[in-house]
């Protein structure tokens, strides 16, 4: 992840040689009063010389909608023609950042039959999660609170991510019987090691503090602090990321990893998810778990068995296979994914996770199949399949936006 920072950096700082970097920018008013989005979905905040989309719906966790990605595309093409707006930044109402996609609305729309509606709320997320990525100005993500999911894909491929104490981040998707989608396959493969199959297969939670040490945030700031940073950012008249760069790192604060750390389990992790298939996987845990004797270890183990057997599968080869992919690649491997795996093949799985989790919250879905020696190898490789001739690919701008290699 690292590595993938640094090129966001260059790339954007050479963006803004290219636009003459400050000489471009005219300062506003140092606050400008928020104004809605039609729905009030998505809030913006004009600063000194950047602009702030806030996700607005609290009650739910600020969990995106099709409008919600629309409006989020709307803005960020708007600002990134704008020179007046040097960067861009994002952060979310309440006690959460973003807790990924309404999929229990997503699930409405699959037992519906609504298809357009499920393939317009892919195409539109996946298409900003594209365009972030690929974004010309630098870009700050707040993840004070509850970062799971989409929540990832629409902060981790931008410039900076400021973690807080708050910070409660996980990729759970293999516990609603889906993979982890929204970019996950992409950043994911490449942290350190095997621990991008660990988090997707296990939807383990991480704290800020596992963000910093494993490259998935950039900054920390503890949450009462937020306001000193935002203050600091909105008297910024740059475009310049080593300026927002220092600024963050000037107003934030320390943190160091403690004993129950991710990193103090790096190499059972590597040593367990490196193996070729799940059940291999599994079987290392057992032992792993019977020798060490460790809460950590056993709770994964749980998880494991608790997740879809189908999604485990699927997730360990999308998160194999995007290591060797681009940006661009494992969207459109995702999206392929996302919309076979609501197929009337396959959304059994989908629906009655969300329907276990979150809707009657019985924690008690019925899998199909209920075991990994059911999951074939014609089974996961369905998902992979190209989409029939009614149902379109995921096209994206990639002759004029320039994806990460």
């Amino acid at each position: 992840m690292p590595r993938l920072a640094a090129a966001a950096v260059a790339r954007q700082a050479g963006a803004a040689l290219r636009r003459g970097a400050l000489g471009g920018l005219r300062p506003l008013s140092s606050l400008q009063p928020s104004h809605a989005a039609s729905s009030e979905e998505v809030l913006v905040e004009g600063k000194a010389s950047a602009r702030a989309a806030v996700l607005n719906r609290p009650g739910y966790l600020n969990a995106l909608t099709t409008n919600m990605g629309a409006r989020l595309n709307k803005f960020y093409e708007s600002w990134e023609d704008n020179p007046d707006i040097g960067f861009v930044m994002m952060k979310g109402s309440g006690r959460a950042f973003c807790a990924g996609g309404d999929v229990v609305r997503m699930r409405e729309f699959v037992s519906e039959g609504k298809t357009e509606e499920y393939q317009d709320f892919f195409k539109t997320l996946y298409s900003f999660i594209y365009f972030l990525g690929t974004y010309l100005k630098p870009h700050v993500a707040i993840l004070d609170g509850v970062t799971m999911g989409g929540g990832g894909g629409v902060s981790i491929p931008g410039t900076f991510r400021i973690a807080t104490d708050r910070t409660v981040f996980a990729t759970p998707e293999v516990h609603i019987g889906f993979h982890p989608d929204a970019a996950a396959s992409f950043y994911l493969s490449h942290l350190t090691g095997h621990v991008g199959e660990y988090l997707a297969l296990t939807g383990e939670k991480l704290d800020g503090a596992d963000m910093i040490a494993l490259g998935l945030a950039t900054h920390y700031s503890m949450s009462e602090h937020l306001d000193l940073v935002d203050e600091r950012l909105a008297k910024l008249v740059t475009d310049d990321p080593s300026v927002i760069d220092s600024s963050l790192a000037q107003y934030g604060d320390m943190v160091y990893a403690d004993k129950k750390s991710i990193v103090h389990r790096m190499e059972v992790i590597d040593k367990c998810f490196s193996h070729d298939t799940v059940e291999e996987i599994v079987d290392a845990l057992e032992s792993e778990a019977a020798r060490l004797d460790e809460e950590w270890c056993t709770l994964a183990l749980k998880r494991l068995k608790e997740a879809s057997p189908l999604a485990l599968k699927v997730s360990l080869r999308s998160i194999r296979e995007g290591r060797y992919q681009t940006l661009d690649e494992c969207l459109v491997c995702e999206y392929r994914m996302s919309m076979n795996a609501i197929s009337k093949q396959f959304s059994h799985e989908f629906c009655e996770g969300v329907r276990a989790r979150l809707v009657e919250k019985d924690l008690a879905p019925k899998w199909d199949p209920p075991a990994l020696e059911y999951v074939t190898k014609d089974m996961v490789d369905a998902y992979f399949a190209p989409l029939g001739e009614f149902d379109a690919e995921l096209k994206l701008p990639t002759e004029t936006r320039e994806a990460f290699v």
